[in-house]
């Protein structure tokens, strides 16, 4: 068919020609999310959009003071990450089919697998995935494809939206689910112990988990391997800086949300799923992997490895559907983490954890204020009850200048009152009094 501009009319002639109507189009959208009549004002000057795009923009608040996590934190970005990402020669690269037209993104690639086996203290990475949920359902995949079996025990104090994105893949697929609940914020033992049977694919926990409460899984690793099953840890990568890894605790896959790697929250995205495992289940694992080599002359080289597990070749046999290239952001966890090194990590790391104690104490003295777990264990969230509903108390807050914290009953009945706060190395001490003060004078 001859080229023909975009008008009603003539998109009525090429939908008549292969027999359709544009109602046929949307046949599958219920009505009541049809909308037809978007009454889109008439074209401007390219100044006055900017101008009109400048005052809808001004009515965010972005003034808010953030006290919220729950899985996506507001950290420090030095200027140099964005500065190096936005090369051209990384901004535009896509995935480095051709090794000899690719070396740099390819030992980018490298470099970031690398930090990230010694961020996780595990053997192999990928480089990457889209984000942490996504990424755990990655890592339950992998479980049942090494394993052959079926049940996965996955504990309640596992990021909620992850189970939910979880339970949504597998929606049609043969994946028995238990769920065990945690006592006093942290994973129940004789839960997970009475679930573990030779049926089990993994068990999948979460530390610092979904309350800010930090554990010790290597008991729960011995135990599920002596049934033959994995331990899949998702993790909160900068709190590695000081509490001790899935990789020492026994972990076979580690995944988790590499947001807070130098990624602003950017309304959500796009994100980074970070996923490392033991060597001899590399084969399994999905995502792309970038190795070291040497080319005809002898000379160090970068290509990616193990090529056969992916769906460009394997097709409908492969470890993952995944064909989208996450390596900008992968580059970015790879700047942060060089920038901040070893010992700036660390620093980070305590920063959160000595900030968020002292918010913990300062909060938990106003009067009607209560810590709702007995056990002080946390890195950089925690979990308070107020005498009233915490969603009102938000609100209240937000007027005041404060992103304060995430309302728990969303996810969780019977914790109406009950707020998680969050605390990394950018809030002040200035802050965090204002926070307090605010939070009395709304009581």
């Amino acid at each position: 068919m001859p080229f023909i501009s975009n008008t009603s009319e003539q998109q009525a002639r090429m939908l008549a020609e292969i027999g359709l109507t544009k109602n046929d189009l949307f046949a599958d959208i219920g009505e009541e999310l049809l909308y037809e009549d978007f009454k889109l004002p008439a074209g401007l000057s390219e100044q006055r959009v900017r101008d009109s795009m400048a005052e809808l923009a001004e009515k965010n608040s972005t003034h808010l003071t953030c006290f919220l996590g729950g899985g996506f934190y507001d950290h420090f970005i030095p200027a140099a990450v964005n500065a190096i990402v936005s090369r051209s020669e990384f901004y535009t690269a896509y995935t480095p089919y051709q090794p000899e037209l690719s070396q740099g993104i390819l030992q980018a690639t490298y470099e970031y697998q690398s930090v990230i086996c010694r961020l996780t203290e595990m053997e192999v990475a990928n480089a990457s995935l889209y984000d942490g949920g996504t990424a755990l359902y990655e890592a339950m995949m992998m479980a049942h494809r090494i394993t052959g079996r079926n049940k996965i025990i996955i504990d309640g104090s596992v990021n909620p939206i992850y189970r939910v994105m979880i339970r949504s893949y597998t929606r049609n697929l043969k994946i028995e689910f238990e769920e065990s609940q945690c006592t006093d914020g942290l994973v129940d033992r004789g839960q997970i112990f009475e679930r573990l049977d030779d049926k089990t694919s993994a068990v999948i926990l979460q530390n610092p988990n979904f309350f800010g409460c930090i554990d010790d899984f290597s008991d729960i690793a011995a135990a599920a391997h002596d049934k033959g099953a994995l331990l899949i840890v998702s993790c909160y990568p900068v709190s590695l800086g000081i509490l001790k890894t899935p990789g020492a605790m026994g972990a076979d896959i580690v995944t988790g949300e590499g947001q807070s790697l130098g990624l602003p929250l950017a309304f959500g995205g796009p994100y980074l799923g970070l996923m490392a495992a033991r060597k001899k289940h590399v084969r399994k694992m999905p995502g792309r992997i970038s190795g070291e080599t040497t080319d005809a002359f002898g000379r160090r080289a970068y290509v990616l490895t193990l090529q056969a597990r992916e769906q460009h070749i394997r097709r409908a046999k492969a470890t993952s559907n995944i064909c989208s290239n996450e390596a900008l952001c992968a580059l970015t966890a790879l700047v942060y983490l060089s920038l901040l090194g070893k010992e700036g990590l660390r620093e980070t790391s305590q920063l959160c954890a000595d900030k968020a104690n002292y918010a913990y104490k300062r909060l938990t003295a106003i009067p009607g204020v209560q810590p709702h777990f007995r056990g002080e264990w946390f890195f950089n969230e925690f979990v308070l009850d107020l005498p009233c509903e915490a969603a009102d108390v938000i609100g209240k807050l937000i007027e005041r200048g404060f992103a304060a914290g995430f309302p728990l009953s969303r996810y969780y009945s019977g914790m109406e009152n009950s707020i998680l706060i969050c605390v990394t190395e950018k809030r002040t001490r200035h802050e965090i009094g204002m926070l307090a003060e605010a939070l009395e004078s709304v009581l």
